[in-house]
């Protein structure tokens, strides 16, 4: 006997395996690109306190810049950033903040730390291989505090 397009139309054998295999795809890469920003998220508030608890340290008197590159990159092992012996932490103790009608000396801490998505690089190394998509991305955090006399 011979089906004809109405006999194909009507017969809803594996629509429902075909729409789970077109739809999974889909909410995997949009549940793992939640996570991943949520990570980057948490990442960046990590060097951000970890950036203002070294001008904290920078601000007092008699604090070298080792104590102050120490301080930051101990938060930011305590805040479990694997990647925190390769953050750069630049000191500024020359800059200048605004203080009613005058300046005040301050001290400027910079953090440079290199964060990589764990699912989503891969995946745009696939879709671009030969361009920058797939490197870690370079979170900057600057943090200033006016110096104390």
């Amino acid at each position: 006997m011979k089906q004809g397009w109405s006999g194909f139309r009507r017969n809803q054998r594996g629509t429902a395996l075909i729409e789970m295999a077109l739809t999974l795809p889909l909410m995997l890469l949009v549940s793992a690109g939640i996570f991943e920003f949520g990570r980057a998220y948490q990442t960046w508030q990590i060097i951000t306190n970890a950036a203002r608890e070294g001008a904290r340290m920078a601000v007092l008197p008699g604090t070298t810049d080792s104590d102050v590159r120490t301080r930051v990159q101990t938060y930011m092992t305590d805040g479990m950033l694997t990647a925190a012996a390769t953050a750069t932490v630049n000191i500024d103790r020359s800059a200048t903040v605004a203080v009613g009608a005058g300046t005040e000396s301050a001290s400027r801490i910079t953090v440079n730390y290199p964060f990589t998505f764990v699912v989503m690089q891969p995946i745009a190394r696939l879709v671009a291989p030969a361009s920058n998509v797939g490197k870690p991305l370079t979170m900057t955090v600057s943090a200033l505090m006016r110096n104390e006399q």
